[in-house]
């Protein structure tokens, strides 16, 4: 959570932006399989698929990033057909708590699994359009902006809002738990916002070794 809050700060596209996206990629890809193992020893079934729902943003954001322009390999496939069917299956498994006629796990609202699943599905529209079309520009910063930016809420979310027995008693089920939660997602609309329907983008540099992000402010 500090490497994606550091990566955000930087100027995009410097090399200290670079070096934090690497460091809080490492991190996060370490942290979601880890959490996806012990979710699984624990018969947690959301939570693995969790943990590889941030392994899939994260790992294809950083690509994004890495890749020149209309550049694919075999893992966009792969990204893909994992997005669909996650996406596929967490909305229509939402729609039949909803109804009641599945249980409600603990923890888990039926509303939350709808909205990760649009989520997922939008994800993986955007990997068939990019496979079929190609991504570049605007469109390919954007990609790694929103991606990047929603695994890092992703951790946040799950670490203040998801883990408040490691506050303060005082502080469990506070609001302020709401502010740093949902910050990523704040970051990323603007950022949305500030790419695709201003003037900030000016060009798109080559990537380089150790360099996580094109998008130059």
């Amino acid at each position: 959570m500090f490497a994606g809050a550091v990566a955000i700060s930087f100027r995009k596209g410097s090399r200290w932006h670079g070096t934090a996206g690497n460091v809080f990629v490492a991190s996060m890809l370490v942290m979601a399989t880890f959490a996806s193992w012990l979710a699984y020893m624990k018969h947690q079934s959301n939570n693995v698929f969790g943990g590889i729902l941030t392994i899939y943003m994260v790992a294809t954001a950083w690509a994004t990033a890495r890749r020149r322009d209309g550049e694919t390999g075999v893992l966009d496939w792969l990204g893909f057909l994992f997005a669909l069917l996650v996406g596929g299956l967490s909305i229509f498994h939402g729609f039949l708590k909803m109804a009641g006629r599945e249980p409600v796990d603990p923890g888990v609202y039926p509303f939350m699994q709808l909205f990760m699943g649009s989520i997922i599905l939008l994800a993986a529209i955007g990997d068939l359009r990019m496979l079929l079309r190609g991504i570049s520009g605007k469109r390919r910063i954007a990609r790694h902006l929103w991606r990047m930016c929603f695994g890092w809420f992703i951790a946040t979310g799950s670490f203040f809002l998801g883990q408040q027995q490691v506050f303060p008693a005082w502080l469990r089920g506070s609001p302020a738990l709401l502010v740093p939660a949902l910050l990523p997602l704040a970051l990323l609309i603007f950022w949305m916002i500030r790419v695709r329907f201003t003037g900030a983008y000016k060009g798109m540099s080559t990537p380089r070794a150790g360099q996580a992000s094109l998008l130059r402010t």
